[in-house]
This record gives C-alpha cells, sequence and structure tokens, in this order.
C-alpha cells in the first residue's frame, strides 16, 4: 500500500492487520555527467513500492535529500547536516510508531545515509519505539553484482545505470557513457594499490571530487536495461525477504534483551 496515495479510512485497516512499513530513502546529488541527480531515491522508491505490493507491506513517501555534503562541489547536489538527517528520521519514525507499525526496514539506495541510518535504528530499538534496520540494494545482491560488472564502481558506476537504465531509461544519457568512464576513476582498486586517497594507512580525501573529475567510478559502458532488470528483480526478492522474516518475528525477540545476571558460576 502507498500510504500517501489512500485516504485515511483505507489506511486505517491496512495497519490494524500489518505493523511493519518500508520507508524508502535516498539522496539528490550529481551521478556524473551521464545520470540524474535523483538516482538514489528513484532505485530507493522503485524497490520499495515493488517490495510493498508482493508483499502487502506498507510503504511511506521516499526521502529525497539525505547526507551528501562530499558531492557538493557539483552543481545541484543537495544535502542536509548528519544531526539534522538522523532527527528527522527519527522523527517520523516515531510518527508512524504512534500509529501501530513497530518494525521499519529503510529501504536505503545512498552510502551516505548508512551510518546514520544506522544510529537511529539503534536509538529507537533502545527505547522500544520500534525495530528498525537499515538495509542499502546493492548489498543484499553482492555475488549477482560482481558477475555482471568488470568494474562496479561505488558512485555512479554502472550498477546504478544499469538499474535507472531499468526504471527510467528516459533520464539516461546514453550518448555520455564513455566519456562517464574516461573522466572518472575506472579501476577503483587499483586506483587505491597506487597510494590515491589512502596514504600511511588513513584515508586522506573528504570529497568525491578530489578522487574522481567528474565524480563517478567504473565503467559505465557495461550498463544495459536487461542487468538493471536482473538487478532489480533480484534486490526486490531480498527485500520481500528481509520483511517476511521481520514480520514473522515475534516483537520481544526483536526489542533489547534483558540485563545479564548470570554470571556462569
Amino acid at each position: 500500500m502507498e500510504l500517501a496515495d489512500e485516504a485515511w479510512p483505507d489506511v486505517g485497516p491496512h495497519l490494524e492487520e500489518s505493523s511493519l512499513a518500508l520507508v524508502p530513502l535516498g539522496s539528490t546529488e550529481q551521478h556524473g555527467p551521464h545520470l540524474p541527480e535523483g538516482t538514489d531515491h528513484m532505485i530507493a522508491r522503485g524497490l520499495a513500492r515493488a517490495a510493498a505490493e508482493r508483499g502487502d507491506y506498507l510503504c511511506t513517501p521516499t526521502v529525497t535529500v539525505g547526507v551528501s555534503p562530499h558531492h557538493r562541489q557539483f552543481p545541484g547536489t543537495m544535502w542536509v547536516d548528519p544531526p539534522v538527517f538522523r532527527d528527522y528520521v527519527e522523527s517520523f519514525t516515531r510518527n508512524l510508531a504512534y500509529h501501530g507499525i513497530d518494525r521499519v526496514v529503510y529501504v536505503n539506495a545512498h552510502g551516505g545515509n548508512v551510518q546514520h541510518l544506522r544510529e537511529v535504528g539503534r536509538r529507537l530499538n533502545a527505547d522500544e519505539t520500534a525495530f528498525a534496520v537499515e538495509w542499502m540494494w546493492d548489498e543484499s545482491i553482492p555475488d549477482l553484482v560482481d558477475s555482471l560488472f568488470e568494474h562496479n564502481g561505488p558512485h555512479g558506476g554502472p550498477k546504478e545505470t544499469a538499474m535507472i537504465m531499468h526504471l527510467h531509461p528516459e533520464l539516461v544519457h546514453g550518448d555520455r557513457l564513455e566519456s562517464a568512464r574516461d573522466g572518472g576513476v575506472v579501476d577503483i582498486e587499483a586506483w587505491r594499490e597506487a597510494g590515491n586517497g589512502h596514504v600511511h594507512g588513513t584515508r586522506t580525501f573528504y570529497d568525491a571530487v578530489q578522487n574522481s573529475a567528474n565524480g563517478v567510478f567504473g565503467d559505465q559502458t557495461g550498463a544495459t536495461p536487461e542487468k538493471g532488470a536482473e538487478l532489480f528483480e533480484a534486490a526486490t526478492e531480498q527485500l520481500v525477504a528481509l520483511a517476511d522474516w521481520i514480520d514473522d518475528r515475534p516483537l520481544d525477540e526483536l526489542m533489547p534483551q534483558p540485563r545479564v545476571t548470570d554470571y556462569g558460576y
């Protein structure tokens, strides 16, 4: 069920039968010269909607701006400061809990959000408001991603390009794939091994532009709509399986356990 599309008398009965919500989150930031700035939130929205429909779960509106200051040099990138993002997500999740939602999956498609969503989940779990976990689509299917692309790239690479080719092909600049590849960093592992960005055991950069002139990594020319469809289907299956697993657990199993008092002697 798409929460934003329904009238409240229709949402109520659904909430009485299901207490799990899928919350799509992404970013509005540069994804190279070939992809839209909404790439991350478009992927998250597509996956959350598909999984909600298949599993009969609630899908909330999409959070379209995330923690993206490391892309700020590229025109159009939007971001919020980490504390603001955490407080916002925590606040609306508590709102969901008010309506009876006690299990939440943050359907995330932006790496910059990961640690902050996990912190929010920890806070909500600590006071037993809800069981909320962060889920990153490509981390759910790493073997498939590796099998489809020689040079994945963590940002603006072929996996994201293929996903947008599948979801919104009209927004992909197909004539710029080669220039995206040639203007970025193709083999990030070789790049790191050569000492770029990491010196004497520490990371020496903060912003994407310090490493990639056009902001992207990987070989975008390996992307196709067919590969995007395969990625989308596999990730959706993983998301539905996760939601089903959480939904099937007794709530007390998901909440914090009592303080240990058995000292073993």
